[in-house]
């Protein structure tokens, strides 16, 4: 029963996506987004659960959130609009967008 249960706290908490989403914290926090999104609550923004959910399966989502991060959005949730970010790196756009889609809600 011990090992059923040590073997079921592995598959929800692993290192690697404890550092995945510390990573990204640190990057929302360097790039400010946080200023509007957070990962599991509705700030200004959608949460980021959110966005993973809406972009799950999509095979270009990468692509297209790092470039909606550096050049802004709109109309896809409702009236929010998302200002462009110019000053976030294009390495950093696409390392948020990977880290986003990498949530499991």
């Amino acid at each position: 029963m011990l090992a059923l249960l040590a073997g079921g706290f592995a598959v929800f908490w692993s290192p690697k996506a404890n550092a995945d989403t510390a990573q990204l914290q640190t990057l929302l926090q360097r790039n400010n987004c946080s200023a509007c999104h957070l990962i599991d609550k509705r700030k200004y923004g959608p949460n980021l659960n959110e966005v993973a959910a809406r972009y799950a399966g999509n095979a270009g989502a990468v692509a297209l959130l790092a470039t909606k991060i550096r050049a802004g959005g709109s109309g896809v949730w409702g009236e929010d609009m998302m200002p462009p970010q110019p000053t976030v790196s294009e390495a950093d756009a696409r390392t948020l967008a990977e880290l986003i889609l990498a949530l499991k809600p």
